[in-house]
């Protein structure tokens, strides 16, 4: 049996969504992250968003699929009066409900330095919150 050290790389970054939904491909932050902090290494990336009202999701983009899961956020979470939490924009309660349907985080395994992500799938940070148009993101790597 051979044993190998663990260990912990953290970093946050921030990017600005602007004032409008957003679904923003953060693939090439976590690939320039592990190639700094687990070049050659097998262990999991953690990517999360430190926010209650934003998510992290992973699907396709550029095909339309990062459209259509926005589209079907706001059919399913409309910018209304029916929220009870009402403070910011109209509507702004439904930014809270969010993250229970698009998790603030997301944990994929890494092989060899890179995620093991399937052929169509990104990292994608959801945002529909119009009055935060800055968001943190931090990327944990935990590995051998």
């Amino acid at each position: 049996m051979t044993s190998s050290t663990q260990s912990f790389s953290t970093r946050t970054f921030e990017l600005t969504t602007g004032h409008h939904e957003a679904a923003v491909d953060l693939t090439s932050r976590c690939e320039t992250f592990l190639a700094e902090v687990a070049p050659g290494r097998d262990g999991l990336l953690n990517v999360f968003v430190p926010h209650a009202t934003a998510g992290i999701a992973v699907i396709e983009t550029g095909a339309g699929s990062d459209s259509d899961l926005l589209a079907q956020l706001r059919e399913l979470l409309p910018a209304d009066d029916r929220w009870r939490h009402r403070h910011g924009s109209p509507g702004h309660g439904r930014d809270h409900v969010l993250p229970g349907l698009v998790a603030p985080h997301a944990t994929l395994p890494v092989i060899g330095g890179r995620m093991a992500l399937g052929t169509w799938q990104s990292v994608v940070l959801v945002d529909t919150n119009v009055d935060n148009p800055v968001r943190t993101v931090r990327l944990s790597f935990l590995g051998g």
